[in-house]
């Protein structure tokens, strides 16, 4: 199948899904579909029923099921096959196959950094099998953000997440201590989270996927959910009642029906079709904390990706002054406009992040991005990422990419040849406030809404797992239900122009 926009390939790997012998894209019903990112084996067939049904095999779905399982196993609850994982092509062919992999705490937005303690954690339990890197995360803001990397560096520390904060000259240090070339102007405040990193998108699929294997994990791939047969009243939800009220009978699919007990929804953008069928709203009015109301807002708005990928240079690396792999970089500087060749100012700002990336370039590079972009409160997800033409990378994202290395890096100053002309894209589904919804939508059905946050939220999964074996809502998932928008504890205040932080 051949693609428009393709770059060289010097590497000789299937410079569209560069890992193990994944397939190229087929058509079902004449829309192209993303394959899973690892060979699929010892898929099953789907049961009639099952006491936990887990939807979507992304970084939540899998995480759930694998937790969940091991958690019935070793309490003596269940069993591991107590556990079907339904999804309709198999590991990260959505979002998780396609995301950067960035592993950090970078959030205005206090609560979160519990949940990336906690994640961090499934992360260090397998590094191997899960491909993580934990070379660390520099964050770097101007000075109009100092006293919120402040706020943001004890909230970490009190989480049990430890980071070091720099500013002014010290900053400036720490900036050439690591790279020797790094251009310090307007770099007034950094932030060193020591246990953050990356990790690769396709090997932690392989590797979750593996244990679903070895415990036991009924993996029904192949198979889409199409809906859900609902009951009324109030089912044994396990911790908390509903947002839509009734209960799940049954999950309806494109190879029958599974009646089950309970159920959880990992389904990146597809979860608001996944929500409109179990009864949430489409629109609400959101009260935030200084008493003003947002009226009939949309539940859900979508966000196009722009990121991308650039080759190493001939005798460059992104190595530490030791020769260490370096940590991943997000640099934000609020004030200081991008211009390209031409003059012309791309951008107002510089928003950046990157990090080595060689097992997706498929050669040594770099992979990062910007600022997603908004496209409204309804989008067409299907087909998904690089395969839709509607949501590619602006033609200005290549130039600005490499420009704000260039402006940060004396050895990156030159880049723009090396960046992989080749498609590019992505879009989420985000939640009125740009914070994950981890709550029930229906008395037995739990929901993983993560706004777009979730790649390195890995131990949601776990969290949830805890809940459905204890009955109990863990206390790091609580400020994140869904009557936060009625009860004045909206999230938003972040001195940021990206949604991400």
């Amino acid at each position: 199948m051949d693609f428009p926009n393709a770059g060289p390939n010097t590497a000789g790997h299937n410079q569209w899904y560069p890992f193990m012998d994944r397939p190229l894209p087929e058509q079902v019903d004449g829309v192209l579909q993303n394959p899973p990112v690892v060979p699929l084996s010892n898929v099953s067939a789907l049961p009639s029923s099952a006491r936990y049904v887990v939807v979507g095999a992304g970084i939540h779905g899998l995480s759930t099921a694998y937790h969940l399982a091991m958690a019935l196993e070793r309490s003596g609850k269940g069993k591991g096959s107590d556990v079907v994982l339904i999804d309709k092509q198999g590991p990260g062919a959505g979002a998780t196959g396609l995301a950067c992999g960035c592993v950090r705490n970078l959030y205005m937005t206090g609560p979160l950094h519990s949940i990336l303690r906690a994640s961090v954690e499934v992360w260090e339990s397998d590094p191997v099998n899960f491909g993580f890197q934990q070379v660390g995360y520099v964050s770097i803001g101007e000075e109009n953000q100092t006293e919120d990397y402040i706020k943001l560096n004890q909230s970490q520390i009190d989480s049990g997440y430890p980071s070091d904060l720099y500013t002014g000259d010290d900053a400036h240090r720490f900036l050439t201590s690591i790279w020797p070339d790094f251009k310090t102007d307007k770099c007034d405040v950094v932030l060193h989270e020591h246990r953050s990193g990356y990790a690769g998108t396709h090997m932690v699929m392989w590797g979750l996927d593996q244990k679903c294997q070895q415990w036991g994990v009924q993996r029904v791939y192949g198979v889409e959910v199409t809906g859900y047969d609902m009951g009324s009243g109030n089912a044994s939800s396990g911790a908390g009642g509903g947002v839509g009220g009734g209960s799940v009978k049954a999950v309806e699919t494109t190879a029958g029906t599974i009646t089950c007990d309970q159920v959880v929804i990992g389904a990146g953008a597809w979860t608001p079709r996944h929500w409109e069928w179990l009864g949430g709203p489409n629109t609400l009015d959101i009260v935030y904390p200084d008493g003003h109301i947002a009226n009939d807002h949309a539940m859900w708005t979508y966000w196009r990706l722009l990121e991308g990928e650039v080759w190493m240079p001939p005798g460059v690396d992104y190595r530490t002054a030791d020769g260490k792999d370096a940590p991943v970089l997000h640099v934000e500087l609020m004030n200081t406009p991008v211009y390209g060749d031409d003059g012309e100012m791309i951008q107002d700002h510089v928003y950046t992040y990157t990090r080595y990336a060689a097992e997706r370039v498929g050669a040594p590079g770099l992979q990062g991005g910007t600022i997603p972009i908004p496209i409204g409160d309804s989008a067409q997800v299907e087909p998904y990422g690089h395969l839709s033409d509607a949501y590619q990378a602006d033609e200005w994202f290549p130039e600005y990419y490499c420009k704000t290395l260039g402006m940060l890096f004396k050895r990156f100053e030159n880049l723009e040849p090396y960046f992989k002309q080749r498609r590019n894209g992505g879009i989420g589904a985000f939640t009125p406030d740009n914070v994950p919804i981890f709550d029930h939508v229906a008395d037995n059905a739990f929901v993983i809404a993560d706004s777009n946050h979730g790649f390195k939220m890995i131990g949601v999964g776990k969290l949830t797992a805890d809940m459905l074996i204890t009955g109990e809502m863990p206390w790091e998932l609580t400020p994140f239900g869904f009557n936060r928008f009625a009860a004045g504890t909206t999230y938003g205040d972040r001195n940021s122009n990206c949604p991400w932080v």
